[in-house]
């Protein structure tokens, strides 16, 4: 969180994005570090909800969690924006991305995480809230045991997709799109490696 990654492009290397075409969807990490941890954590911010703020003090709330990922996402949107601009994909002075891709939150082990698993699920609904106040269709990408550990099997995002990584190969991952979503919503795809790259299938 917090970072660009290069291959969105602008950089050095070749953009990923533009090889992807303007069909691309989109993807992003998520976490609750806490306020102890993140330099990013907000204090007395009061949209879109107030946190730490003199009439309600404490930067280790529910309120908090939700600003800080609604601020991480905001922040991951407008990178991606700033792809599509140096892409000429869209106006230099456009505030919205073109045709309004999915994005895809990543919810793993690697990212931080607090113990209180509802503060996990308000960072993420932060998160998911922003990018849909901005036209963006919001999936998760996780796999069923990490969705469990890190939000308790939260079934509050089960009007979004679910992207499944674990797959053993591409004809495991084919059986597995007759899983139940994590989220509760539909299944999208399944995620196996193959060669040491990330392969997907996409469920019919």
């Amino acid at each position: 969180m917090y970072s660009e990654n290069p291959c969105l492009g602008p950089s050095n290397d070749p953009s990923q994005l533009r090889w992807a075409g303007r069909d691309a969807q989109l993807y992003a990490n998520t976490g609750n570090p806490g306020p102890r941890i993140s330099s990013y954590w907000p204090h007395g911010q009061t949209e879109p909800r107030a946190c730490d703020t003199d009439q309600l003090p404490g930067a280790d709330t529910p309120d908090c969690a939700y600003v800080y990922g609604w601020n991480a996402a905001q922040h991951a949107y407008v990178a991606a924006l700033d792809a599509y601009i140096d892409l000429d994909w869209t106006d230099a002075d456009a505030e919205r991305i073109p045709d309004d891709p999915t994005w895809w939150l990543d919810v793993e082990e690697a990212n931080s995480w607090r113990n209180d698993r509802s503060l996990n699920v308000a960072a993420l609904q932060g998160a998911a809230e922003y990018l849909e106040s901005v036209g963006a269709e919001v999936g998760f990408y996780s796999t069923p045991r990490l969705w469990n550990r890190i939000t308790g099997g939260t079934d509050a995002f089960a009007s979004h997709p679910s992207w499944h990584a674990g797959a053993r190969n591409e004809a495991h991952a084919k059986r597995r799109c007759s899983d139940a979503a994590f989220t509760g919503g539909e299944l999208r795809m399944v995620q196996w490696i193959e060669d040491g790259l990330d392969a997907n299938y996409r469920c019919p």
